[in-house]
């Protein structure tokens, strides 16, 4: 359990390094917690958008649909982790030593895809929806990229952001200071 907290204890530190334990048991975490709440949200009715599966016409496009909405528990949660999750992802990719900079790596296609598509989309033009679809396959590799990056072993020894967090210490608290 201590694994999983350990990105709340260190809530805005963006500076050394952590193990792949630390940052898959945040994940784990995160996910349990998230999937709990969903399901509160459900059973409360605090959904923020629309229910049930629905799909809409848009000036002659569709395709689009919603397949869930986000509660008000989830939303809290997911504004509460935001910080720790950017700060445990790149505290990540210091431990391959590889800078923070990669956590933009898929953001930055996702959003000019959703831009495109979305001025696509109200002006009916399927071409620029198609650029904004490539844009967005760029972006899933880039997610595929930074997953690959945090499934690796940190580099052995010190790097450049810090000592190595499977150092010869055995306390985890001395590891983490």
């Amino acid at each position: 359990m201590e694994w999983m907290l350990m990105p709340l204890k260190r809530y805005a530190d963006f500076q050394g390094r952590s193990r792949r334990m630390e940052f898959w048991m945040w994940i784990l975490f995160t996910l349990i917690v998230g999937l709990v709440l969903g399901f509160i949200d459900g059973i409360l009715g605090f959904r923020l958008g629309p229910s049930s599966s629905s799909s809409f016409s848009s000036g002659g496009v569709t395709g689009f649909s919603t397949f869930s909405s986000i509660g008000i528990l989830g939303l809290l949660w997911s504004l509460a982790t935001l910080v720790p999750n950017i700060a445990v992802a790149m505290r990540r990719l210091h431990d391959t030593d590889r800078t923070g900079w990669w956590l933009l790596l898929p953001v930055i296609p996702y959003v000019i895809g959703l831009v495109i598509m979305l001025g696509a989309a109200a002006g009916q033009n399927l071409g620029l929806i198609a650029v904004g679809g490539i844009f967005s396959l760029i972006g899933l590799v880039g997610a595929i990229v930074l997953l690959v990056f945090y499934c690796l072993p940190g580099t052995p020894g010190p790097n450049r952001f810090g000592p190595d967090p499977l150092g010869s210490t055995g306390d985890l608290a001395q590891t983490f200071r």
